[in-house]
């Protein structure tokens, strides 16, 4: 009896499996997307194409407008720049009026100067030391101021952009009485008269 019951028990179950797995097929595979390129594989469009890019983090710079500068010297007033000035003295040996090598070379940085502001125009004034007459010391003084023009012109500086004028023995730098002094106060002096920007 029971081993009728067991193998009835074990049909019945048999029965069922077989009847659950007949009314449902096993489900299709879905097919893996074909690899573009490979042989027989199609080109299809992806399923989430990438995304758009964004803004550039850096964005490229623009060039700025040449007119447009932030050096405050070229666009200073003459009083402005002279306060401050760009320009050192060149001097001059005793009653002479002739260049030597030191104030060749202070004027060739100052022609750097000139190149770098085209726009400024510019005196140059002539001074003596405290000896000589008046009248002797104003020819002096512009004898000086004109050798230091000539010098800036050979080096391509617009004589347009230069005057001169001597003071003689009329504004020392230094106001003593020895030849320290005196050798300060034999000079030609670059002042700015003008910024045309």
């Amino acid at each position: 009896m029971t081993r009728v019951s067991t193998l009835t028990a074990l049909l019945v179950a048999a029965a069922l499996t077989a009847a659950a797995c007949g009314d449902n097929p096993p489900p299709n595979p879905v097919p893996p997307d074909p690899t573009p390129g490979v042989s027989g594989g199609s080109t299809t469009t992806p399923r989430n194409p990438p995304a758009p890019p964004g803004p550039p983090s850096n964005p490229p710079s623009v060039p700025l407008d040449p007119s447009i500068t932030t050096d405050p010297l070229a666009t200073a007033t003459p009083e402005e720049i002279n306060q401050n000035s760009p320009f050192k003295p060149a001097f001059f040996g005793y009653d002479s009026d002739e260049l030597d090598e030191t104030a060749r070379q202070v004027l060739t940085e100052n022609m750097q100067v000139l190149r770098k502001y085209q726009d400024w125009v510019i005196t140059i004034e002539g001074h003596c030391d405290e000896r000589g007459t008046p009248e002797y010391n104003l020819a002096l003084g512009d004898r000086r101021a004109l050798a230091a023009k000539t010098f800036l012109v050979s080096l391509g500086v617009s004589p347009d952009r230069i005057r001169t004028v001597s003071y003689g023995k009329e504004f020392p730098f230094d106001p003593g009485h020895d030849d320290a002094a005196w050798a300060q106060n034999r000079r030609a002096q670059i002042v700015v008269v003008a910024n045309n920007r």
